[in-house]
């Protein structure tokens, strides 16, 4: 019987197994390269693609690098707002999870309406609501009630910066709202029962036992929420905003619009948002790590003899794969396991 098969001028076709040995050399030349390193390698050819596709296209880089520093001036704005409209945040959302979580009838109700509204409707609607329907409520009252101070439609007319930090905040704690209940509800029932049984009131249970546990379900999502406030902000600029006050998107625009370099100027502004949110993930990545720590279940440390068996499998399997020839199917047989201290393999 043969056992191979040769082509139309008599020459044997190569076997499976030397395709097999060029993928096994390769995958054993590529294993001594660290995995950030081919990561790393794989994004320096993308920005290289990027950059050489940009070059070709006519980009003005002479004028992106003289006008980021005017771009880049509104990331103080930018932080304001995100940080002021997540503080806004959380305290809505906490308010809204336990209304949602209440027996009372009204504190469901209420923050159901809230969830409900600010979740069904845009959150640029939202901002337009607030910077033009307020100050035309507070005309309309002041004309129909004689009794109320003139002064209520100056107060309501609200700047564009504080109308941006109202409704990012009342929009997403309308969505963080859902989170904190979930994170409250994940504590076990038994926690709260347990400090019921000390005599804790509603206010101290929540206070000292169950939030501080909720907190570690509810700080992930909440970071990521921040990162996609932080890109919202842009929509602010929508206000109309001054260039004393305008953050990054709205700094763009102007200086775009002027010298009409408007791609050239949205390019600045995407890679600043861009570094922006790459800071703030690697900050929250290290904020999950630190909180995870008393959770996380690791293995018992290896001793140390079971360390030098391990080594010396390795060296054996390794040694037994290379004499191998061409990547055939070379059998690798494994050493016996050293008896145990107590004087026999089954510990006898």
């Amino acid at each position: 019987m043969k056992t191979e098969q040769t082509g139309a001028e008599g020459t044997r076709p190569p076997l499976a197994s030397e395709g097999g040995g060029r993928r096994d050399r390769l995958a054993m030349w590529s294993a001594g390269i660290s995995f950030r390193l081919k990561v790393a390698i794989v994004w320096g050819v993308i920005f290289l693609i990027i950059l050489g596709f940009l070059s070709v296209s006519g980009f003005d880089f002479g004028w992106m690098a003289d006008n980021v520093g005017f771009i880049a001036a509104g990331l103080k704005y930018t932080l304001i707002i995100a940080i002021s409209g997540i503080v806004l945040a959380i305290i809505l959302a906490l308010l809204g999870a336990l209304g949602r979580l209440s027996r009372n009838p009204i504190a469901y109700g209420v923050s159901g309406f809230y969830t409900s509204f600010f979740r069904g409707t845009p959150l640029i609607v939202q901002m337009f609501l607030l910077y033009l329907a307020l100050p035309q409520i507070g005309l309309n009252i002041t004309d129909k009630f004689s009794w109320v101070p003139s002064q209520l439609a100056d107060i309501l007319t609200l700047e564009a910066v504080v109308v941006g930090i109202l409704a990012l905040g009342l929009n997403y704690g309308a969505y963080m709202t859902e989170i904190f209940r979930a994170g409250i509800q994940s504590v076990g029932h038994g926690q709260g029962e347990a400090a019921d049984a000390l005599g804790m009131g509603y206010k101290l249970k929540m206070r000292r036992v169950v939030l501080p546990q909720a907190f570690r379900v509810i700080i992930p999502p909440t970071g990521n929420e921040f990162i996609a406030m932080m890109k919202d902000t842009a929509l602010v600029s929508f206000l109309g905003i001054t260039a004393a006050s305008a953050e990054i998107f709205r700094r763009g625009q102007l200086v775009g619009k002027a010298d009409f370099k408007n791609l050239e100027a949205y390019l600045v502004v995407a890679g600043l948002y861009w570094a922006l949110t790459a800071v703030f993930t690697f900050f929250q990545s290290r904020l999950e790590r630190r909180i995870s720590k008393g959770y996380v279940r690791q293995g018992p440390e290896p001793t140390r003899g079971s360390k030098k068996r391990d080594e010396e499998t390795a060296k054996f399997v390794q040694g037994s794969a290379s004499g191998g020839s061409g990547g055939g199917g070379a059998m690798v047989q494994m050493p016996p396991p050293k008896p145990t201290d107590q004087g026999g393999p089954d510990g006898g």
